[in-house]
This record gives structure tokens, sequence and C-alpha cells, in this order.
């Protein structure tokens, strides 16, 4: 056998050197990923090991319940049980839904964005950039982003990235083409961004992003259920804020377990603490009638309000009301909307006379949506509850009216030692 020529003996080499960067990639992807880590269980009280076997290909034990399953369900109700749900809908509304306030922001920082003063090459839609710039005018009014001024004051050479910005890197969980990064960077003068993602897109905005010579990209191709974000070694160490805006149904979930949970302790039961990296988060919910039980993150907290598993189903599909009005102006308030539970229970609960399908079917729209409004804030009032135990000062406002986004429900938190 003729000895390799000096061309193949190269080739050879390159191909080692590529076979060997891509098996670093993967062990890289390994690291990061841990299939379910951040899934939740469908029973608090389940043991590891339990959660290990339900997980395994093939197992349906913990199936997601689908919007038609919930229908079902809720249409085969006594129409008494199903007055009493709407009784008790808006009796917890009443209790946990109080302080949600108007909070809509346009950021002096933002001027670059909404005088389009930017690549002209991006896309522009003005609702798009409207809910992107309230999200991070929150996010500055609560302390946890400084503006141009802030970060001039803070703006010497023995200052870190984490003094000169509030935070030295963003995740951005569901992030698509990554805009909302984009507009962050481009407006608070963040270095470093991580886009977490599990489909590819295209007219993304990481081609500008990367033309920017200080700043530093990364794109994790993962599903968040899978993401364990301490093995991320870039990130490792460094202050970061997430974001996310729309992060549909459990993805939610997904994502605050993915920065706050201790997951699976020795007596197997999930805790939650204040990732001291973690220095602030916003998530803009929505699409809360694909939210399931199993990845909820408040299941205690509902249950001592009395809502079970079942009934949660039920608020879930209900929030589909929401969505299904016209938004061209915005909805009266909860208050100003009596639902007709009256005249259903007078004409209805008593003998159960009609189906819940002709009870939902005689409502009015505006008594649906509302309902459906009423839900999605308990849902997310919940998940609040467990970012607080958590140890974070937290806060839930209504960033863009309805006319913008009728999903326009904002989720903020921070560290209370922030600065």
């Amino acid at each position: 056998m003729n000895p390799p020529s000096a061309l193949e003996d190269s080739h050879a080499s390159s191909e080692t050197d590529v076979n060997a960067e891509f098996k670093l990639f993967l062990h890289d992807l390994e690291q990061e990923e841990e299939r379910g880590i951040n899934a939740g269980r469908d029973n608090e009280e389940e043991k590891v090991e339990d959660l290990v076997a339900i997980n395994k290909p093939g197992s349906d034990s913990l199936d997601n319940i689908s919007s038609e399953m919930k229908r079902r369900a809720v249409y085969g109700m006594s129409a008494p049980d199903f007055c009493k749900l709407i009784e008790k809908i808006e009796a917890v509304h009443g209790l946990i839904c109080k302080d949600i306030r108007d909070s809509y922001k346009m950021p002096e920082a933002c001027n670059v964005w909404m005088k389009r003063e930017i690549d002209r090459k991006l896309p522009f839609q003005e609702k798009h950039v409207i809910q992107q710039a309230s999200i991070l005018g929150n996010l500055e009014e609560f302390g946890v982003l400084k503006n141009a001024i802030g970060r001039e004051q803070c703006d010497c050479e023995e200052a870190s990235d984490d003094e000169k910005n509030g935070v030295s890197a963003v995740v951005e969980f569901g992030a698509g083409r990554g805009y909302l990064t984009q507009m962050l960077a481009d407006c608070y003068g963040i270095k470093r961004v991580f886009l977490v993602e599990r489909k590819s897109y295209k007219l993304k905005a990481d081609r500008s992003l990367r033309q920017k010579e200080s700043l530093i990209l990364e794109r994790l191709r993962i599903d968040i259920e899978d993401l364990n974000l301490n093995a991320v070694e870039s990130l490792r160490g460094s202050p970061y804020l997430a974001i996310g805006k729309h992060l549909c149904g459990p993805a939610t979930d997904l994502t605050l377990r993915c920065c706050l949970a201790e997951h699976f302790s020795q007596d197997s039961v999930e805790h939650c603490s204040a990732n001291r990296n973690l220095r602030g988060l916003a998530i803009a919910t929505c699409c809360h009638h694909l939210c399931q039980w199993k990845h909820y993150t408040s299941k205690k907290y509902l249950s001592h309000l009395g809502i079970t598993k079942e009934e949660f189903h039920a608020i879930t599909w209900f929030t589909s009301w929401a969505v299904d009005a016209d938004h061209g102006s915005d909805l009266p308030e909860v208050p100003d909307v009596k639902l007709h539970l009256e005249s259903i229970e007078n004409k209805e609960c008593g003998g159960d006379a009609s189906g819940v399908e002709d009870i939902v079917r005689n409502m009015k729209a505006v008594e649906r949506a509302v309902l459906g409004f009423m839900c999605k804030q308990i849902i997310d009032m919940g998940r609040l509850m467990w970012v607080k135990e958590c140890g974070l000062e937290t806060e839930f406002v209504k960033y863009v009216p309805s006319s913008i986004s009728p999903e326009n429900h904002l989720l903020i938190a921070k560290h209370t030692n922030q600065f």
C-alpha cells in the first residue's frame, strides 16, 4: 500500500479536526440538555424514580390534555357544577387579582427604534415595536435596566458591564427571530446575548446583532423543557436578565423553572430559590389555553385556593374566550361587567334543564371575554406567587392596551438587592 500523500494527510487531519469540533459541540449540547428537567410533575408528591419512569419514551401517563378534551369535560359538567365553578373563578379572581395596573411605557432609550433610526433592513411593525419598548420600559422603571443617563454615570474603565447596564447578559426564551433582544442591545447596550429557541427561523436578527463588534451572540437551539441553564458554560457566573415575549402556554412555566427551580433535591420535592446570577426577568404571557397541570409552577397555591386539577383544565379552556372577542377597543373592566350568573342559576341550575353547551351559547361575547381574562389573570397571578416564594420582588402589569394586543400582561421580577 502506498503511503498517504501530504494532501491526503492534510485532508485526514482536517477531517479529524472537524469531527473533533463536532463531537465537542455535541458534548456541550449534552451538558446543556437534560431531558424534561423543567417539565414539572403531574403530582407534587411523585418520587424522582416515578418521574423517570413516566418520562420514558412511549409512556402516556402524563399526556397533554388537548383543548378538545378540555371542551368535552366542560360540556359534560352538570349545570349546577358549571355555575359553582364560575362562582369560584369570580371569588378567586376578586381575592388575588386586585393590583393589576396599566403600565404602558415608551422609554426614551427606545426612541432610536420608535423613530425608525435603525438598520433599514430590519422589519418594523409598529404594534410589535410598541410591545417590545413597553417591556423594556417596565424593566427600566422596575430598576432592572439602566437608561443612557444611568450608564453614563457608571461609564468608567473600572466599571463592569453589570454596573453599567444593570446586567451583563440577556437570555431570551422562545426567542424566535430575536427582535426583542435586538432592541435591548440597540437601546440598552447589552453586550452578551443568548437566544433560546427550538425552531430555526429565517429573517432573524442574528445578522444585525453579529455586526455589533462588542456583542457576543449565542443561539441555544433546544426546547426550554430540556435546558439546564446552569450547564451553559459561557453564561456561568454572569449576571443575566431573562426575557420572553409571548411565551405560549406552558413555555412560561418551563422558563420560570429553568431560571429558578432547584430540581429534585434529596427529599424528592422540587424547591425554588433566587438564582444569585438572575438579576431580573420579564415574561409576556400568552396562549393560556395550552397550559397543562403537569407544567404549571403554582399547583400548590391554586390547590390551597380550592382549585382542583380538573377545574384548572376548565379554567385554561375558558381563557380562549379572551382572545376570541373584538379588541378594536378595550373591553370593559371586570367589575363593570356582571356575568349573568343570576339568570343562569334561576333558569338552569335548579333543574339542570339545559346543558352547559346551551348555557355557554347563550352567554354574551363580552361576558365570555371577561371570564376568559379573569381566568388568564388567575393563572398568571399563581405564577407570580411562585416567583415571589423564590425570593424575588415581583409585579404583574398590563403593559399595552388590548387594541395593540389582547395578550397584554407582563410578569416582571428582580432580586430585592438589585443595585
